[in-house]
């Protein structure tokens, strides 16, 4: 029975922190949650039973999941929130109440006030968060509070309303908390320039608005008024320990657009992150299937064009990982370092984590397609003139000369054809000479196949270096397939790609398809002539001396080794006891073999 697309898509989700979306059948976002290991939060919906009701009825509503990778719970925290604010799923009632995360707000006004609040509002205030706690909210408002007297009453300030004395001071004026802007007895040019200095505590630059806090600590001791300079000793150290980001990105960082790009030889994946006040609202990846030999650079400029109009976005900022032309009205930036850097990766990550999901899926549900793209991919990697489908690696095993074998695997569409598999002895050569064996089992292989008329691989590899893949030539030109057959030697220990008459090897990416395919195939025919080398000591240590009792042939020995286990307990046994086992004439001639005197 085929998998399910839900089953597949479960199966394929990352054991890391994010926040992941199910839909329905109508392709509606029905429910956000938040995990510190997505794949086992979201497998646990499908592998228990729910006392809930609720929640039984959103599995069952359950038709697909996406998801978004963070780098911590603290982005996956709030990231959940941004998401269930915008799109209100249906299924998260419990986060559909008054709670949410607290900002800092610069009201947009005369004398601005600056508050907390849970409620963002788009009327030109700034807005700095959201925070994961109140108490560091109250914390930089407290800072902030004792290093300048801003007012908090909620007066229309305008200039014509001061001059015709319409307000009088209040409480907070005389308890020095505010100077009075209501009065006239503070110019807005003084009021906005501790605004200016607040925007940058709320931006993380503390240095200036600690120096001017040493000082006033410093003037209350002076003074003996050690209770108030203890205060702000507390509040300073508070703010110098302070410094996690309460963000996932900058909160300067506002109304920009993040693409990036990841591809392959068939497809490329493009990830979309939209930057609302310092948090993510919005991800999406979207899949290109590439018809001609399209650049990075021209896939990105079509995806961004495209996305831009599904999602109706005008931010006026790109943030990209190379320079695309997107026109005049859009500003492009590429980020090298710090905060916009961070985002940019980010954005990297799940289009790569987004990749690796199709992958794994593809290859559950589409092998072919599985299979066509990893010899697309081998066959760009390896510089060949066609795809390798058929590939065939050789190795050589023998001990202090003992034995010598070698072994051939075959992988057919990058997989390995077992049945296909063939062990060698080595026939002509004496001692451990792995040049001259390499060279006797790829002429006795090719040789066979030519006299069979069976078809030939489009690749071969060598395990071993420059020598041994001068060896395997040799017996190429002798048959005359040199040129016909590609052919490559790898080194054990850098994973060096040799090529026929090239004094410089190729070395290919450690995460690269192509190396993985090629390192199975090594590890294949490792294994299998290991194997096949130590079947052959093993039966040379325990039968050598039977073989050499005249009338013994290999089922008496068969016989006696599964009775008596080891070659001593044979040659000790009573006359009856191996009349027993393999007759009264056999059993004669092997006791008096061990007992002649």
């Amino acid at each position: 029975m085929p998998k399910s697309s839900l089953d597949i898509q479960i199966k394929t989700l990352p054991h890391l922190p994010g926040v992941y979306q199910y839909f329905d059948k109508d392709n509606r976002l029905i429910y956000v949650g938040k995990a510190k290991d997505i794949k086992k939060r979201v497998s646990s919906y499908f592998n228990k039973h729910h006392d809930y009701g609720k929640t039984r009825v959103l599995v069952k509503n359950i038709v697909s999941v996406k998801h978004i990778v963070v780098e911590t719970e603290n982005d996956a925290l709030l990231l959940e929130n941004n998401l269930i604010k915008k799109y209100k799923p249906k299924y998260n009632v419990l986060l559909k109440d008054d709670k949410s995360y607290p900002w800092i707000c610069i009201k947009k006004e005369r004398f601005p006030r600056v508050f907390p609040t849970r409620r963002v509002i788009k009327d030109g205030s700034e807005y700095f968060g959201p925070y994961t706690s109140m108490k560091t909210v109250k914390t930089l408002l407290g800072l902030i509070k004792g290093l300048y007297q801003l007012r908090t009453c909620n007066y229309d300030l305008s200039e014509a309303k001061i001059e015709s004395g319409k307000y009088k001071v209040c409480l907070e004026y005389h308890l020095g908390n505010c100077k009075g802007p209501c009065e006239g007895y503070e110019t807005e040019e003084e009021y906005q320039s501790n605004i200016i200095a607040i925007r940058e505590i709320l931006k993380g630059n503390f240095k200036d608005s600690l120096q001017q806090f040493r000082i006033q600590m410093r003037k209350h001791a002076e003074a003996m008024q050690f209770e108030e300079a203890q205060k702000i000793k507390e509040k300073l150290e508070v703010l110098e320990n302070y410094q996690a980001k309460s963000t996932i990105v900058n909160p300067k960082i506002s109304n920009v657009d993040v693409f990036s790009i990841v591809s392959d030889e068939g497809y490329a994946y493009v990830n979309f992150l939209q930057l609302s006040y310092g948090s993510i609202i919005r991800s999406h990846t979207l899949e290109l299937k590439k018809k001609l030999e399209e650049t990075d650079t021209q896939l990105l400029a079509l995806a961004i064009t495209e996305i831009r109009q599904r999602f109706n976005s005008n931010s006026k900022e790109i943030y990209v990982p190379f320079p695309v032309d997107l026109g005049a009205d859009i500003k492009i930036t590429v980020p090298k370092l710090g905060d916009k850097k961070s985002i940019l990766d980010l954005s990297i990550r799940n289009a790569k984590y987004y990749r690796m999901d199709k992958l794994k899926q593809i290859k559950i549900v589409d092998p072919d397609r599985h299979a066509n793209r990893i010899m697309a991919q081998m066959k760009a990697d390896l510089l060949l003139s066609e795809e390798p489908r058929h590939i065939e690696c050789f190795d050589n095993s023998n001990i202090q000369g003992t034995n010598p074998v070698a072994a051939c695997v075959v992988f057919k569409d990058g997989k390995p054809s077992k049945k296909d598999y063939r062990h060698f002895n080595i026939k002509t050569v004496v001692g451990p000479d792995d040049f001259a064996s390499m060279e006797e089992v790829v002429y006795r292989r090719y040789k066979r196949l030519l006299d069979e008329d069976q078809p030939l691989p489009q690749l071969i590899i060598i395990d071993g270096g420059k020598g041994q893949l001068s060896s395997a030539l040799k017996s190429l030109d002798v048959l005359g397939l040199r040129g016909t057959i590609a052919i490559i030697g790898i080194a054990k220990r850098l994973e060096e790609l040799f090529y026929p008459d090239d004094p410089i090897p190729l070395y290919l990416d450690k995460k690269s398809e192509t190396l993985k395919v090629i390192q199975h195939l090594r590890n294949e025919a490792h294994r299998f002539g290991i194997e096949h080398h130590r079947n052959r000591r093993s039966k040379g240590a325990l039968t050598t001396e039977l073989e050499n009792i005249s009338g013994v042939g290999e089922q008496t020995i068969v016989d006696l080794m599964k009775q008596f286990k080891t070659v001593k307990r044979i040659a000790n046994a009573k006359l009856d006891e191996l009349e027993a086992v393999v007759g009264v004439s056999r059993a004669r001639k092997v006791y008096n073999y061990y007992h002649k005197e």
